[in-house]
């Protein structure tokens, strides 16, 4: 089988449900957003962070793959074999950072992205997620879509934040406190 089809070559791509749409329509610009941020989840793993963080990051990869199709798919479409984003994904990350939260120190200012190169990494991620957040919710105004995704990819960028400093705790690197008066 080829990698290239040659169907993109007039800026058009074909959505999972059937039909086709710009290259730089909302939907794309979303969903590719997505696959934008399961890349920078790779990268982090690839940086070797504490276990279980790569067990969960893993986990984290499968659920953006099922954000992806949901919202590649429109909702009426036809197609009944797209993974749509649910509550239990949701609760997933809920419950993931409660059980950090009680293992880090209380969060009293604002910290400096960094760390190890996990922990940092991690921070691009949930920039990148922050990104993906604005996209869905572009797209959210002109078209209707999974609510699912948008609580999903909020909670996310609140997981990915404490699972930076979860990172940092487990391998003993302090965080670095901003600062007013630098």
């Amino acid at each position: 089988m080829k990698i290239y089809s040659r169907t993109g070559d007039k800026g058009q791509t074909s959505l999972f449900g059937g039909g086709r749409a710009p290259k730089n329509h909302a939907r794309v610009e979303a969903y590719g957003t997505i696959d934008e941020l399961n890349a920078a989840l790779g990268v982090a793993l690839a940086a070797g962070p504490c276990e279980p963080i790569d067990k969960w990051l893993r986990e984290v990869q499968q659920h953006l793959f099922h954000l992806g199709s949901d919202l590649a798919t429109p909702l009426d479409s036809k197609s009944e074999w797209v993974a749509r984003v649910e509550q239990d994904q949701v609760g997933w990350l809920e419950d993931s950072i409660d059980q950090m939260t009680a293992q880090l120190a209380p969060l009293r200012n604002f910290i400096l992205p960094g760390g190890t190169a996990a922990a940092a990494q991690l921070h691009v991620a949930r920039t990148i997620c922050r990104r993906a957040e604005r996209r869905i919710v572009a797209l959210q105004e002109t078209t209707e879509i999974n609510a699912f995704t948008v609580v999903y990819i909020n909670r996310l960028s609140d997981w990915l934040f404490t699972l930076a400093r979860y990172e940092n705790a487990k391998a003993g690197e302090s965080e670095q406190q901003w600062s007013l008066r630098s």
